[in-house]
């Protein structure tokens, strides 16, 4: 069974900075992999922020490139989200989540797509 855990999120004034982990457990190693980060906050849809694909290659929403980065370990246990210059706009929980797929289209990839998510971890930004 495949279990996802997140863990760094908090509360965080604007231009801070903010790193989240995930780790996996019971995820099979694929040849092809696909994992993400994708945030909802109150009253708004869930939307994916951050792809990272079986190459490494990386997308980002319009919303956070440039301050956001998404990467993870080659054993693909450990997948992490940096935010730096956080804005009040970024509140919300944010999940991890994998899917053993290559994947395309990157952060327009619906959350929905992905078969393995975390269950959650709250990120606050305000002064």
């Amino acid at each position: 069974q495949v279990q996802m855990t997140e863990s760094g999120g908090g509360s965080v004034q604007p231009g801070g900075s903010v790193r989240l982990s995930c780790v996996v457990h019971g995820y099979a190693r694929a040849n092809a992999n696909c994992a993400a980060w994708f945030r909802q906050a109150p009253g708004k849809e869930r939307e994916t922020v951050a792809v990272i694909n079986t190459g490494g290659s990386t997308s980002y929403a319009d919303q956070v490139r440039g301050r956001f980065t998404i990467s993870e370990d080659n054993a693909r246990i450990n997948l992490y989200l940096q935010m730096n210059n956080l804005k009040v706009e970024d509140t919300a929980t944010y999940y991890c989540a994998r899917e053993p797929r290559h994947c395309t289209g990157g952060y327009r990839i619906p959350p929905s797509w992905f078969g393995y998510r975390g269950q959650g971890t709250q990120v606050t930004v305000s002064s």
